[in-house]
């Protein structure tokens, strides 16, 4: 059989990002509870000296998701006028498109002009994949100089960088995650995602990982997706949390765990977190809307605060 990731492995990356965590049996084998916080989560948060206002950003994978016309979007909007709808609904986005391919700061400066409406939007992009995937953070220094140049035409709606790592990234290669990490710009917030199992189930690789990150201050990405229940590690580095939550087309058990997150926030708040990045995914993208409205109206009555919700088009 032909293999694409032979000749492809964008494509690849692609499919292994679509299969990560999903689950083909019933979700009643899955035990959704959230891991009690670790000892350096409540460390973090607790040596955070910071009286600041805790900041939140809700948003969504993309944004030109068509299935959301006469959800969010009016019918019959152009394509190319969906950006700009949808940063009047949410105030981040997880940007995808440099994933795929290193952009020029003028080529950035094209998407940051759309958003120039909503002064506290904020796109946080991911690393290429051919520093990710395929170099692999090795011999990177070129791709990296670039992709951080092109991140002046964000100006000032640059959120933190996501920097995710495949399946097949394993502790094996720490030396060249820890290489890597250390020569990054530190003005420029970065969090981690890795998915291989091996960074969770041997408990001396998994301590060496997130202490890494906490001698560098580069963050942690949470993925909460319901085949993969070692990726909500419930690790905090720093007082930045960033949470990817891939739910199952507004089954109940996304409402128990969306209740479940905000309690949890409202947790990591009294003790010290100042900003919370949470990316909705759904199995089918066009129930992000609605999920993320839930999702609102439980963090307004937890934490006190006045998020703004997506607006939903009456039917």
């Amino acid at each position: 059989m032909f293999k694409y990731s032979s000749y492809y492995p964008e494509i690849d990356a692609y499919f292994a990002f679509m299969e990560f965590g999903h689950v083909y049996d019933s979700l009643e084998t899955v035990d959704f509870a959230l891991p009690q916080d670790t000892a350096r989560t409540i460390k973090t948060l607790k040596a955070n000296p910071s009286n600041d206002s805790l900041q939140v950003y809700i948003g969504a994978p993309k944004w030109g998701q068509k299935s959301w016309t006469g959800i969010i979007y009016p019918k019959k909007t152009p394509d190319n006028q969906f950006l700009g709808i949808y940063s009047q609904h949410f105030n981040t986005v997880e940007f995808g498109p440099t994933f795929y391919m290193i952009y020029d700061k003028d080529q950035i400066s094209r998407w940051t002009a759309q958003v120039s409406d909503s002064p506290s939007f904020k796109f946080c992009p991911k690393f290429p994949q051919t520093i990710t995937h395929i170099r692999r953070l090795a011999n990177a220094e070129i791709p990296t100089k670039d992709f951080y140049d092109s991140l002046a035409g964000f100006e000032d709606h640059l959120g933190p960088l996501l920097l995710q790592l495949g399946d097949n990234f394993s502790p094996k290669s720490f030396s060249n995650l820890k290489a890597y990490l250390g020569s990054l710009d530190k003005r420029i917030k970065v969090s981690v995602e890795v998915r291989n199992k091996n960074w969770f189930k041997d408990i001396e690789q998994r301590n060496a990982f997130f202490e890494l990150l906490s001698e560098l201050g580069i963050g942690t990405i949470i993925s909460d997706t319901s085949g993969r229940r070692d990726a909500v590690h419930m690790e905090l580095t720093t007082t930045d949390a960033v949470i990817r939550f891939v739910g199952n087309n507004l089954d109940p058990t996304d409402y128990k765990r969306m209740d479940d997150w905000a309690e949890r926030i409202k947790t990591w708040a009294d003790m010290g977190l100042r900003s919370l990045w949470f990316f909705m995914h759904q199995n089918d993208e066009r129930h992000v809307p609605q999920a993320c409205v839930y999702l609102i109206d439980r963090l307004n009555e937890k934490l006190g605060t006045r998020i703004h919700a997506p607006t939903l088009i009456a039917d």
